[in-house]
């Protein structure tokens, strides 16, 4: 193991970073902040590569929540073992080769206990170093190194840190801990060498910021300022996943401060026009943080062509048709709920029964409860409370059958055209209303409009 020096965790906390050597650091931490249940499996692997006299660590974003108190929602493991030597190792059986290029492997866990289909592989990567990046994207080559190289070609200091479980320490080639205590977001080596070799790290720097609630060191925000047009290379995919996981960080309001400030929101943005931020800062307070879409919805609503700048953000970030398709439905049909104590039930009985009225209510809560004029948010909430009545309603009282339809004019002798949807649409608001109740009466009255016309 390389040690340049043993620093103990609180030390380093209150050490400045010109105070302590940012060459190797091993910190000796208790070892239940990393080793929690879900990191058994991961901790078995490391402990087999160790036994079969190979270099193994927890990697990456592991170690970086575990140290800042936060459950990790997985858990790498980095080996000088070579991709070949781990499936030897673990054997064939219990290993999957899915990025063997990049010395990938995904070692399942052991069969006993296991039921079908609840086996989830742990990555294992081997430790590398990349060549260059000629698509801004993916490395042209990778070689295997050891730990310190395979440190210095991740992203994000933060990142670049390893934990050994036997030894219960840390390894940090990149003074990843330090900046952790000081809550910095820094690149490891030249900003510039970093987002030119992946344009998408640009965007995950505001995504890393705005979920941890990290500065973006200084030197760092102004590379991705420089290179932000470059941000056009990443593919509309990529950007919308980091896009949907900054929509959902606790400082959600920062990130977009971020996106602005660095120009990244001219392009992973479009058509979205200056924010007020002391607007969206009340309304998001009342905003579902579950999907992005009910924070989006809020950022689109403030905006004076919301369904402009939704038809760009669909095309740029890729979305999925039922992504758009609901966060329409949000923005057409909030007004509607806000105003449905003084509009009538043939009005506002479409929205209740609207596949997406769960964004359609949530959107209508967040600009309700944030409405400044106390008159007018009394009568948003009144409409938003009355709303909510309705759709405990059972479904035959909240969407009765209609009293006749096509094949029922067509039996009258009515020659089909643009008249059958005037006088269904009538004939279905008039019954909403309670002006007909029965098939007797609507067939009346859809003779006497085809009468009239």
């Amino acid at each position: 193991m390389l040690v340049a020096c043993v620093v103990d965790y609180h030390t380093v906390r209150l050490l400045g970073s010109d105070q302590v050597s940012i060459e190797t650091r091993v910190s000796s931490i208790p070892n239940q902040i990393v080793l929690r249940p879900a990191a058994d499996e991961a901790v078995r692997i490391v402990a087999r590569l160790q036994e079969a006299g190979f270099t193994a660590y927890l990697a990456g974003g592991c170690v970086r929540d575990a140290l800042l108190g936060k459950d990790p929602k997985d858990y790498d493991v980095a080996t000088n073992a070579a991709p070949d030597m781990v499936r030897q190792i673990f054997g064939k059986s219990n290993t999957l080769a899915f990025g063997v290029s990049f010395g990938v492997i995904g070692v399942l866990p052991e069969r006993r206990g296991r039921k079908r289909g609840q086996r989830q592989a742990t990555e294992v990567a081997t430790f590398r170093s990349d060549g260059s990046y000629s698509d801004g994207r993916r490395p042209d080559s990778v070689s295997f190194g050891d730990p310190e190289e395979d440190a210095l070609r991740r992203d994000f200091t933060i990142n670049g840190l390893f934990y050994d479980p036997i030894e219960r320490c840390v390894i940090d080639f990149v003074g990843g801990q330090i900046d952790l205590f000081n809550g910095l977001l820094r690149t490891i080596g030249r900003a510039d060498d970093r987002f030119n070799e992946d344009r998408l790290r640009m965007l995950r720097a505001i995504r890393f910021s705005a979920t941890l609630g990290f500065q973006i060191d200084p030197d760092t925000e102004a590379a991705i300022g420089q290179h932000a047009e470059a941000i056009t290379v990443v593919s509309g995919e990529r950007i919308g996943a980091e896009m949907r996981r900054v929509l959902l960080a606790p400082h959600l309001l920062d990130g977009l401060r971020s996106l602005i400030r660095t120009n990244l929101a001219e392009t992973v943005l479009p058509d979205l026009p200056t924010l007020d931020f002391d607007n969206l800062t009340a309304r998001l307070a009342f905003c579902r943080k579950d999907d992005f879409r009910f924070p989006l919805a809020v950022i689109l609503a403030t905006a004076e062509k919301s369904m402009q700048s939704l038809r760009s953000l669909a095309k740029s970030w890729r979305l999925a048709n039922d992504e758009v398709r609901s966060l329409r439905s949000s923005l057409e049909s909030h007004a509607t709920v806000l105003g449905f104590a003084d509009s009538p039930w043939s009005k506002t009985q479409p929205v209740m029964i609207d596949r997406d009225v769960e964004h359609i209510m949530d959107l209508a809560s967040c600009l309700a409860a944030s409405e400044p004029e106390p008159e007018l948010k009394k009568r948003f909430l009144e409409s938003l409370e009355k709303a909510e009545r309705v759709l405990q309603w059972p479904e035959e009282r909240l969407n009765p059958q209609p009293l006749i339809g096509g094949d029922d004019l067509r039996s009258l002798g009515f020659e089909p055209g643009p008249m059958y949807a005037r006088v269904l649409q009538g004939i279905r608001d008039a019954q909403l209303n309670g002006y007909l109740h029965t098939k007797e009466d609507a067939t009346a009255w859809a003779i006497r409009k085809f009468q009239q016309d």
